[in-house]
């Protein structure tokens, strides 16, 4: 996984989920300009600090540069908009191996990949007699809001999950 530091002087003076929304809206077009999708954006008190972390893809991945020429573009806009009042640090990388499947496209770009998906509430969608919230399997798609997966333990089988009902997806690298 990639990641780029910048630090400043500045903190989030609103509510959580409308800075987040704020910042999705205003580096967007920067992404698209970049040719760079946002997977992820995260905004926390870690300790006395606060970050601001952009996760970032591309076809064929992303590299250092991607990630530094995003985080100055970023940088510079956040300093012009004056969003930010406090110190906080501003870190660009790129999702990892184990990359969240957050938008209904992710479900169909990853098809056949390995994913590992947790449901918000104990479920038995294979009728096994047991409840569970941790599925791992080959990913089939997203059909008509429901997440399928070939189930890759040893009686197998197809699930389907309501894509409402996850708390969770990831690409699960260890195939």
């Amino acid at each position: 996984m990639l990641t780029f530091f910048v630090f400043r002087s500045m903190v989030f003076p609103m509510k959580h989920q409308s800075i987040l929304d704020q910042l999705t809206d205003l580096i967007t077009p920067i992404l698209d300009d970049l040719g760079l999708e946002l997977v992820d954006l995260e905004y926390k008190r870690e300790g006395r600090d606060l970050f601001l972390r952009i996760f970032i893809d591309k076809t064929g991945g992303v590299n250092l540069d991607d990630c530094a020429g995003l985080s100055r573009e970023v940088s510079a806009l956040l300093e012009v908009e004056n969003l930010i009042t406090d110190a906080y640090r501003l870190e660009v990388s790129s999702p990892g191996m184990d990359r969240p499947l957050k938008r209904p496209a992710d479900f169909s770009r990853f098809v056949g990949e390995r994913v590992k998906i947790k449901s918000k509430e104990s479920i038995d969608p294979d009728g096994r007699g047991h409840n569970r919230k941790t599925f791992v399997g080959e990913l089939l798609g997203l059909k008509e809001g429901r997440v399928s997966i070939r189930q890759l333990d040893k009686r197998g089988g197809e699930i389907e999950i309501l894509l409402t009902d996850l708390d969770q997806a990831r690409l699960d690298p260890e195939f």
